[in-house]
C-alpha cells in the first residue's frame, strides 16, 4: 500500500470526543469548518445558524506532520449543531476527508478550506482531500485491504478483483453525497451526513447481490467507523456506514437524460418505460426474497391515510398554492381508508426509497436497466429509510418522474401529456408482467401514495427551487380532480 502510515486514532462514542488532542485538533479547525460547510451541497443545515461544531473521532489516514511537501490525510467525523438553545432540531453528524499541506498547489486551490492559525495543524492548508488525485487514490488502496485502521474498519466482497494504481476524479453536482471514479473500474460514493446503523446503499445491494439479482451493481468493498476502546461505548452500538465502492457503468446513461432526449426528439419511450417496469419488479421480488415481508391490514392503511392528510394540511399551510385543491386531495386519503375497509391491503417489504428516472441506468449496448443509488431520502433519519414499505411507494415515485421530465423539459403542449400518460401505463405494464400483480387494479393504493408524493414536491420545491413549483402542481390539479375509486 503506497504512501501507509499507522494510522493514530482518538477514540469516542457519539455525541463527541473529549480527549485533549481531539479539543486542540478541533479548536484549530472550527473556524474554517464553520466557514466552509454551510457552502457545501451536501450539507443539510442551510437555512439555520451553526452554532457549535464537537468532534466525534478523527483518524490520521496519512502523517499530517511530515516537514516535507507531501500531503497528510485526515478523516473526521464531526458533529454540528445548529440554532440556540430551544432548537429541538437532532444534531447532524457529518464525515470529512480533509487534506493537509505546508503548501498547496494552485491547482488544489477551489479545495481549500482553510489555514489554521493555532493547534496542531497551524499554519497549514487544509483542503477537500478528494479534489486531490493522490489521496483519493490512498482511499482506493485502503479498500484493497480488509481490515481496520483506529475507528475505520474496511471490509471487501469475496473474490471482488479491485486494480491498483486506477486515477481518480471526483464527480460535480453531489447533492447528499460524494463520488470519485476509479480510471472506468469503480465509483466510491462517500456519504456525508452519517448516522448509526447500516446505509441501506450497502445492506440492500449486498443483499441483492446474494439473492443473484443482478440488475443492482453489487458492492466491492465498503468501509465504516466503529469506536471501540470508547470510555462508555453505546450497548449494541451499530457501526456508522462511511463509503462503499462499486463497479462503475461506464458509458451508461441515467434515465433522466434519456427521457429528456425523448422529448426533445419527440422519440416513443414506452418501450424503455415497459423495460424499466420489468426491472423495477424484478428487484422488488429479490429484495422480498432475501428480506422480511409483512402486510398492512385494515389499522395501518388507515394510519396512513390519517398521516397523509396531516401533511398535506401542513403542506397547503406553508404553500397557498396548494389550498384550493385540499378538498378533492383529502378525497383521494379517504378513499384509502374505505379501501382498508372494505379489507384491503397491501404487501410491505424493503424498498428502493427514493426511486426516480436519476436513480436508474442504461448501459450504451442497451442491454437493460440498473438501478442504484439505494440510499432513500438522505433528508429522512436513517431507521425510517430502513423500515419495510409498499412496493407502491417505489412505483408512484417512478409515475411522477415520468410527469417531472414532461413538464420541466419545457414542450408542454398536449404532446409532452402524451409522452407522460403513455409510459407512465408502459411502465405499470412491464411492472406487471414481471410480478404478477399490476399497480392499476389497486388504484385507491397507487393514487393515494402518488398524490401523498406529489404533495412533498409542493412543499420541497417552494421551498428551494420556486421555479419549478409549477411541475407538482401541475399533478396536483390533475390528482385533485380524478376519480379515485377503481371500476
Amino acid at each position: 500500500m503506497p504512501e501507509s502510515s499507522s494510522p493514530r486514532t482518538v477514540h469516542a462514542r457519539l455525541p463527541q470526543l473529549s480527549a485533549p488532542h481531539g479539543s486542540a485538533l478541533l479548536r484549530s479547525l472550527t473556524g474554517p469548518l464553520a466557514r466552509w460547510l454551510p457552502r457545501q451541497r451536501w450539507f443539510a443545515g442551510k437555512g439555520r445558524p451553526l452554532s457549535s461544531l464537537s468532534l466525534v473521532a478523527a483518524t490520521e489516514l496519512l502523517s499530517c506532520s511530515g516537514s516535507g511537501p507531501g500531503p497528510g490525510l485526515l478523516h473526521l467525523l464531526v458533529r454540528a449543531r445548529h440554532g440556540g438553545a430551544r432548537d429541538t432540531t437532532p444534531d447532524d453528524c457529518y464525515q470529512l476527508l480533509l487534506g493537509v499541506r505546508p503548501v498547496l498547489p494552485p491547482a488544489l486551490s477551489p479545495a481549500l478550506v482553510g489555514r489554521p492559525t493555532e493547534g496542531p495543524l497551524r499554519g497549514r492548508a487544509v483542503y477537500e482531500a478528494l479534489h486531490d488525485n493522490r489521496l483519493a487514490t490512498l482511499m482506493l488502496e485502503r479498500l484493497r485491504a480488509p481490515g481496520r485502521h483506529g475507528t475505520l474498519s474496511f471490509g471487501r466482497a469475496p473474490g471482488t478483483a479491485i486494480p491498483s494504481g486506477l486515477s481518480a476524479r471526483m464527480l460535480t453536482g453531489e447533492q447528499s453525497n460524494s463520488s470519485v471514479v476509479y480510471g472506468e473500474e469503480h465509483i466510491l460514493k462517500l456519504f456525508r451526513r452519517v448516522s448509526p446503523g447500516v446505509n441501506p446503499d450497502l445492506e440492500l445491494p449486498l443483499a441483492l447481490a446474494e439473492a443473484g439479482c443482478a440488475r443492482v451493481p453489487a458492492p466491492a468493498a465498503w468501509f465504516e467507523a466503529s469506536f471501540p476502546g470508547a470510555a462508555a461505548p453505546e450497548p449494541d452500538a451499530e457501526p456508522l456506514t462511511l463509503g462503499v465502492l462499486v463497479p462503475y457503468l461506464a458509458g451508461s446513461a441515467d434515465g433522466w437524460q434519456l427521457a429528456l432526449a425523448s422529448l426533445t426528439q419527440r422519440t416513443d419511450f414506452s418501450g424503455a418505460a415497459r423495460s424499466l417496469g420489468r426491472a423495477t419488479a424484478e428487484v422488488h421480488t429479490a429484495l422480498a426474497t432475501a428480506l422480511p415481508t409483512d402486510r398492512l391490514g385494515r389499522p395501518e392503511l388507515e394510519e396512513a391515510a390519517a398521516a397523509m392528510t396531516e401533511r398535506l394540511t401542513d403542506a397547503a399551510a406553508a404553500v397557498p398554492a396548494l389550498r384550493p385543491y385540499q378538498s378533492g386531495l383529502r378525497r383521494t386519503y379517504r378513499a384509502l381508508a374505505d379501501y382498508a375497509a372494505r379489507g384491503g391491503e397491501c404487501p410491505v417489504q424493503r424498498l428502493h426509497g427514493d426511486l426516480h428516472l436519476g436513480q436508474v441506468l442504461r448501459t450504451a449496448e442497451g442491454e437493460g436497466w440498473s438501478l442504484i443509488d439505494f440510499e432513500g431520502e438522505p433528508a429522512r433519519p436513517l431507521t425510517d429509510r430502513r423500515r419495510p414499505g409498499p412496493p407502491v411507494r417505489d412505483i408512484a415515485g417512478m409515475l411522477r418522474s415520468f410527469d417531472y421530465a414532461a413538464c420541466q423539459h419545457g414542450t408542454g403542449g398536449s404532446w409532452a401529456e402524451s409522452w407522460s400518460r403513455a409510459n407512465r401505463a408502459a411502465y405499470c405494464r412491464g411492472y406487471a408482467e414481471t410480478s404478477g400483480r399490476d399497480p392499476l387494479d389497486q388504484l385507491e393504493l397507487l393514487r393515494a401514495y402518488e398524490t401523498d408524493k406529489a404533495v412533498y414536491e409542493v412543499l420541497y420545491e417552494a421551498r428551494h427551487r420556486p421555479h419549478w413549483l409549477h411541475v407538482p402542481m401541475t399533478a396536483i390539479r390533475r390528482l385533485a380532480a380524478a376519480t379515485v375509486t377503481a371500476d
